[in-house]
């Protein structure tokens, strides 16, 4: 039978999400514990993987077992085999034809950025930090010209290895409350530092260094070079991956956005 894992992450101490050899990674950590429960080796299929230090609220994962056992038992048997940085919220039985990457329509990320002063004292990786003003209704305009499908070359790293730098953001919006930014993408899918690119941009603009049209002007440029500085991976979550009608899988409320 195929199950479904609803996963999050602390990325902080991981070196992403896909093993690696001698490297601790989520993956491995992820396939070590259901290992361990199924008394045999299982392997996983993640919605996306997320780089080095960068977290998940929601990351859904897929594996295939011949071991039957209650949702919830697996939730509780994986999560408690799980070091502290890892758990399974939620586990559900789901069709043969369910792929927790290829089925997904879209996934939505949320990157929190703390804009005063004087740095994080209190989880500083849970956000990024930046101490000089940033005008967030500059960066929210700026970037709705990412909207819509786009060729993002500008915006991915050097070392991606995606066969096409097409991609379609539904949606992208930057707000605040108080001292904290939020920037959350919704997409069919990422190019690798696709997210931490465009922040990188949007702070040049929001703090005055650069025109709000110049966000514009790098998508059209489909040069990375042209690009801002890509933005720490503190403060980047997966939060979300939509999925049709047809699979419903458990829906999760991921509001960690201003808590912190």
């Amino acid at each position: 039978m195929r199950i479904a894992l609803g996963v999050e992450y602390n990325g902080t101490d991981f070196k992403g999400w896909e093993s690696q050899p001698c490297q601790r990674t989520v993956q491995g950590c992820l396939e070590s514990a259901l290992s361990k429960v199924a008394n045999t080796t299982i392997k996983t299929i993640a919605a996306g993987r997320t780089d080095a230090g960068v977290h998940a609220l929601e990351q859904v994962v897929h594996f295939d077992t011949e071991l039957s056992r209650a949702p919830y038992n697996w939730m509780l048997g994986v999560t408690s085999t799980l070091p502290k940085d890892i758990s399974v919220h939620w586990a559900q039985p789901v069709d043969d034809e369910f792929h927790a990457r290829f089925s997904a329509l879209t996934r939505r990320y949320r990157y929190l950025l703390l804009n005063r002063r004087a740095r994080p004292g209190v989880l500083p990786a849970a956000m990024s930090w930046h101490p000089r003003p940033l005008n967030e209704a500059q960066m929210h305009e700026a970037a709705q010209a990412l909207l819509g499908q786009h060729d993002f070359s500008s915006f991915r790293a050097s070392s991606c290895q995606a066969h096409t730098p097409n991609r379609n953001i539904i949606d992208i919006k930057v707000s605040r409350l108080n001292e904290t930014i939020m920037i959350e993408v919704e997409a069919n899918a990422f190019l690798h530092n696709m997210v931490r690119n465009i922040t990188g941009v949007l702070i040049a603009i929001g703090e005055g260094a650069r025109p709000v049209s110049w966000a514009a002007e790098v998508l059209a440029s489909k040069d990375r070079r042209q690009g801002g500085v890509t933005a720490k991976p503190d403060g980047l979550y997966l939060v979300g991956v939509k999925y049709p009608d047809s699979m419903p899988l458990p829906q999760r409320a991921s509001e960690l956005g201003f808590c912190l």
